[in-house]
């Protein structure tokens, strides 16, 4: 007997312990809601492979740092292109999807993003400053990351490969652009610059939200949630911080009811979309 609804598997690690969230709460959320559209079944990433078969699509959220499980999400990757399966997001995302070159392509290119250089020798490149962030070409969620003075950074960088360097900026606030598929939904900021996930809501300008589609357009995903994090500098321009393209946390609790049934409608019907093409 063929199944009536369509069958999602939902890929999120509930037990992953992240600062300042609690990524459970969210995909247990969204889960339910989901549900009243689809035949829904979580899993955990390192499952994911195993059980696409199965399934009419699947549905990647807070899964945590994928360095924690890299085989598994090699494995997922590579048997979902083999069979053709419908993925959320996309798996051709050029951003966090696949570390932090992008932030090294989008300086080379010319975009408003923080500079970025990953040789000792192309330190010159950056504007100065007193201190520069050192962090992992694969780091995610701030892991490894470490504020270094101006004169260790060489010495921090050393000969190693796989970090990247960037001038601290003296930033006002963080703000955070979220987009299902290529359509904005809101944005969050956290006024203190120390308290990054003490969100408030954004009223986004046609500035502010043409500086992050121009990041939206250079991904080229067209299935999938995205978040564009920026921080303002202090000449008041964006600058690009991150494109988490792969797993999204989505701060669903700070946003009123009606902002998150929004949020949800805009999800099921990308969803829909996504089973017909």
């Amino acid at each position: 007997m063929p199944f009536a609804r369509p069958r999602i598997l939902y890929v999120t690690d509930l037990a992953y312990q992240a600062r300042g969230r609690r990524y459970c709460d969210e995909d247990i959320f969204l889960a339910s809601r989901l549900r009243d559209e689809f035949d829904l079944a979580l899993c955990h990433p390192r499952d994911a492979a195993a059980l696409l078969d199965a399934f009419d699509a699947v549905v990647v959220r807070n899964s945590g740092p994928v360095q924690r499980y890299k085989d598994a999400y090699d494995a997922f990757r590579e048997r979902a292109a083999e069979r053709g399966t419908r993925v959320y997001n996309q798996l051709t995302g050029r951003a966090d999807m696949l570390g932090k070159q992008y932030l090294l392509d989008l300086t080379a290119a010319g975009f408003p993003v923080i500079p970025t250089v990953d040789r000792a020798e192309d330190l010159h490149l950056l504007p100065a400053a007193d201190e520069y962030v050192v962090k992992p070409r694969l780091g995610a969620d701030s892991a490894g990351l470490r504020t270094v003075p101006a004169a260790r950074v060489p010495e921090a960088v050393g000969g190693a490969p796989d970090l990247l360097v960037q001038p601290r900026v003296d930033f006002a606030y963080e703000v955070s652009f979220y987009f299902v598929d290529h359509d904005y939904q809101y944005a969050l900021h956290a006024p203190h610059p120390d308290r990054r996930w003490r969100l408030e809501p954004y009223d986004a300008t046609v500035a502010d939200l043409d500086f992050a589609r121009r990041f939206i357009e250079w991904n080229r995903v067209d299935h999938g949630i995205q978040r564009v994090d920026a921080c303002r500098a202090p000449d008041g321009e964006l600058l690009l911080v991150e494109l988490e393209d792969l797993n999204p946390y989505l701060s669903l609790d700070a946003l009123d009811e009606p902002a998150r049934d929004a949020f949800v409608a805009a999800l099921r019907t990308a969803l829909r979309r996504l089973l017909a093409a």
